[in-house]
């Protein structure tokens, strides 16, 4: 049903900008204001650099959490295309008449990126997150989607072993999302380095997150998460109601086999394909 439900609200998508690409003319304007989840940064990068030269059109991207960026549209700030790491921020912008119908256009997942040296396993990984000795470290809840995703995951925990959630929501350190968070220094992973600065030993993020940690600092882990704390995260689009065409056209592109071959270089599910 919600394969289904997807596709139509993706032909709203199609039938919308099929609209506003027919009636504007095929000329270069002012770059397309792209808000995009810090996850989608290094896929979506990628894809403005490949779409930019091939069409004339240029983006200019500001990422985020999603939930402050979702705020910042709401308070006035301008913005075009809004990519978020849930479904929920986007169709908060369309409840308020600001932008047209959500799209899902990609999915991930949550893994752990555990500091070298720590010896942890799929099947021991809750173990060692209730250890008071293990450095436990999250994004901020509300504000990115990737915190909130970390406390289902502590939910989850808790039927397994109860009084987990407690213990797992007190621990977790929230070290990304906020206002106040610490910013890395220029072009490096951020979940990598807190982990090498040894603010945390083990960080519950988005397993393309993890891939891009690991591939800046090899000896970090990637550990998946066991089918039983297993939590998906389904991405939403959706273009601001007074958007030009040339935002319609980026959009497309990022639903077009093109832009998913990107995304899933990146570790991105296709939204067609199961978790």
């Amino acid at each position: 049903m919600h394969a289904i439900l997807n596709r139509a609200v993706g032909a709203s998508l199609v039938a919308l900008a099929a609209i506003r690409i027919m009636s504007t003319p095929a000329i270069a304007a002012d770059p397309v204001l792209l808000h995009a989840a810090g996850s989608l940064r290094f896929a979506l990068t990628e894809m403005i650099d490949a779409y930019g030269p091939t069409t004339g059109y240029m983006v200019h991207a500001r990422f985020g959490a999603s939930g402050t960026l979702k705020d910042a549209i709401l308070k006035g700030e301008r913005a075009e295309v809004f990519a978020s790491a849930n479904m929920e921020h986007p169709q908060a912008l369309a409840d308020a008449k600001k932008s047209g119908p959500v799209v899902l256009f990609a999915r991930n997942r949550l893994c752990a990126l555990v500091r070298p040296g720590l010896g942890v396993t799929s099947a021991t990984l809750l173990e060692r997150m209730l250890d008071p000795a293990v450095k436990l470290a999250t994004s901020t809840p509300k504000a990115d989607p990737s915190g909130d995703y970390a406390w289902e995951v502590f939910h989850k925990a808790d039927k397994l072993k109860p009084g987990s959630f407690a213990i797992l929501e007190k621990r977790a350190l929230q070290l990304i999302g906020a206002p106040s968070s610490a910013v890395p220094p220029k072009g490096r992973v951020a979940y990598a380095w807190h982990i090498a600065e040894g603010r945390a030993d083990i960080f519950l993020t988005y397993c393309t997150n993890a891939m891009a940690a690991q591939a800046e600092a090899p000896g970090q882990q990637m550990v998946q998460l066991p089918d039983t704390l297993t939590v998906g995260a389904d991405y939403g689009m959706t273009v601001m109601a007074d958007a030009p065409a040339a935002a319609y056209r980026f959009a497309m592109y990022i639903l077009s086999p093109a832009g998913q071959i990107i995304l899933a270089k990146h570790g991105f599910t296709p939204p067609g394909l199961p978790q």
